[in-house]
């Protein structure tokens, strides 16, 4: 076997592979073999097909297989020896020599187009330079998170009349234009929806200081937004909605409303466990700190994005970009055409650079990530999870648990060791560019995503 790479130009390069009989021979032999103590056929013993006809039968494409195999093999052993650093993977080249023969031929020629990774030298000095937004902590803050708090925690109540924003229960029957009920006609049991969802004023005045056992007739199309709505009401297809009577009378059997948590004893000791918090300036201390938590995220996580920007513009790097195009159309296997790799490319093409970038970093000052810090980010990864819902006092021992069966998963402990990586050299870079500190209000804040 000969294996050798051309240079196309500084990105690209082409892998001749020439095999010769004596590279797979011995190979389709073994499988041909091991075939004959396999294979069943009438006439025979097992085991005891003649050779011959075992080669007859199978011989094309286990070669067809092994030589496929033999070539994975040597691309890859031969790139490692090498220390070739490619994007995306081997293709089969564009120019491949003549079609094969599998019949006739016993050497063989095979021609791949690499896409070469560029070769990045990364030095920083204090004047490279990435901003590090501080964002203000206000009363709005946290008289908003205090209601956040207090309406997750609510309940809904039954009322006696409803006013506007109530949640309705009943039954709605079917009648005719008199009043009638329409013998047959449709009839759906505790059928449940907003009086906000009502888009008729007329219809939803009808319903204000109606009281549990009142009844009220409408026309259904009129008062509901679509028929899909209408649909789940009435329990009905919704092809059927268009062809329907619309007249129904409502009979109500339940009025709700939802009340926020009072802030008391009782809302501080679901969110914080029992007597963790027992005064109004304690739970807004407890907020502040959570506040400032979050915010602190939200900074460094632009700051991330803005030293990324830095990074691609002061490395300025060319990738192949034409070989990549063509790679992610045969990778993803038609599910998107050449227009929308070509739309969604600039996006790839800075992705891809900031992980040469990083991965660049990470050899350059051997970062590294322990199991420990895995099992450590899964934690943390249990802990938001939970907050999301208002579990702001999780045990030690269920978040051990939650991320221990995360880390069951490869995929999760893949994911866990990227973000590991990427706060490792986001902090490499926090170390040694100048950080430039600006205090900002959130809503300033929030614009810089809108200009991103």
């Amino acid at each position: 076997m000969n294996i050798s790479k051309e240079n196309v130009d500084n990105l690209n390069a082409v892998l001749k592979i020439r095999i010769e009989k004596t590279d797979y021979a011995g190979r389709v032999d073994q499988v041909l073999k091991d075939y004959r103590k396999k294979v069943q056929m009438d006439g025979f013993r097992p085991g005891k097909v003649p050779a011959g006809l075992v080669s007859k039968m199978y011989r094309k494409p286990v070669m067809v297989e092994e030589i496929n195999k033999l070539v994975s093999e040597s691309i890859a052993r031969y790139l490692a020896d090498e220390k070739i650093n490619i994007l995306g993977e081997p293709l089969p080249s564009e120019q491949q020599p003549n079609e094969i023969d599998w019949d006739t031929q016993t050497e063989f020629e095979f021609d791949f187009d690499l896409g070469l990774a560029p070769q990045l030298d990364i030095s920083l000095t204090q004047k490279d330079k990435v901003p590090m937004y501080e964002i203000k902590l206000d009363d709005k803050m946290i008289s908003d998170t205090k209601e956040s708090y207090a309406r997750r925690m609510g309940k809904m109540i039954p009322v006696e009349q409803i006013e506007g924003s109530e949640l309705v229960k009943g039954d709605f029957m079917q009648i005719d234009r008199e009043g009638n009920p329409i013998e047959g006609g449709i009839f759906a049991a505790d059928a449940q929806f907003s009086m906000e969802v009502i888009r008729d004023s007329t219809i939803k005045t009808s319903f204000m200081a109606c009281r549990v056992d009142d009844t009220v007739d409408l026309d259904i199309r009129a008062a509901f937004p679509n028929d899909t709505e209408i649909s789940s009401l009435l329990k009905i297809d919704k092809a059927r909605v268009p062809e329907i009577v619309p007249t129904f009378r409502l009979h109500i059997k339940e009025i709700t409303k939802f009340q926020a948590a009072e802030i008391n004893q009782e809302l501080w000791d679901m969110l914080y466990g029992k007597d963790e918090v027992k005064s109004e300036a304690e739970f807004e201390g407890k907020i502040k700190e959570e506040l400032r938590r979050a915010l602190s995220r939200d900074s460094e996580y632009r700051f991330g994005i803005d030293a990324k920007k830095m990074m691609l513009k002061k490395l300025k790097f060319e990738l192949p970009v034409g070989f990549l195009k063509r790679w992610l159309v045969l990778v993803n296997e038609g599910k998107f055409t050449h227009e929308q790799i070509d739309e969604d490319f600039p996006k790839f093409e800075d992705d891809l650079k900031w992980q040469l970038i990083r991965d660049q970093i990470v050899k350059d000052q051997e970062i590294k990530v322990e199991a420990e810090e895995v099992k450590a980010q899964a934690k943390e990864i249990a802990r938001m999870q939970f907050q999301q819902y208002g579990m702001m006092n999780i045990p030690e021992e269920n978040l051990e648990n939650y991320a221990g069966e995360m880390l069951k998963n490869e995929d999760e402990i893949r994911k866990a060791t990227e973000k590991i990586l990427d706060n490792k050299v986001i902090d490499y870079l926090k170390a040694t560019v100048k950080v430039d500190n600006k205090q900002i209000t959130m809503e300033k804040f929030n614009k810089l995503f809108e200009n991103s």
